[in-house]
Parts: C-alpha cells; structure tokens; sequence
C-alpha cells in the first residue's frame, strides 16, 4: 500500500488573484502534459479546483467594488428587481 499524500489549501486563501492565476496556468500544462502519477494528477486537479474559486471570488469581490465605485447596483441586486 502505498502513503497517500494530501495537498494543502491553506495557503491559496492569502493568494493574490495573479499569483493563484499564474498557479493554476502551471497546474493546467502540468496536466496537460500527462506526465504525472495519478496520485499527482488529483492532488494537482484538487488544487486547481481550489485556485479556480478562489479566482472566481477575488473576480466577484473585484467586479462588485467596481459597481460601488462607478454608484451602480450589482448585477445580482439588478436581476432581483425583476
């Protein structure tokens, strides 16, 4: 039997969105090039995953200040009122 490794997600949490960007770029060619164990390729497909949401959060926060900024309602305000 073999020891299963787990991968740390703690530090993606205090990431910049172009740090885990540039991460999740090297995770993808890494995949991509299906050179890694299988072990490796979901520890990898793991943290990508968890860079990915954290992307897509650092996006939203980022998308929601720019409407505060210009005064405009956020999207999801906007749909509400429909």
């Amino acid at each position: 039997m073999t020891e299963t490794t787990t991968v740390s997600l703690d530090d993606i949490k205090d990431m910049s969105f172009e740090k885990a960007m540039g991460e999740l770029e090297s995770l993808v060619r890494r995949l991509e090039e299906g050179r890694l164990t299988l072990e490796e390729a979901v520890n990898s497909y793991e943290r990508g995953t968890s860079l990915r949401s954290h992307c897509e959060a650092k996006l939203r926060a980022a998308k929601l200040k720019v409407e505060e900024v210009l005064g405009e309602k956020p999207i999801k305000e906007m749909n509400e009122e429909r």
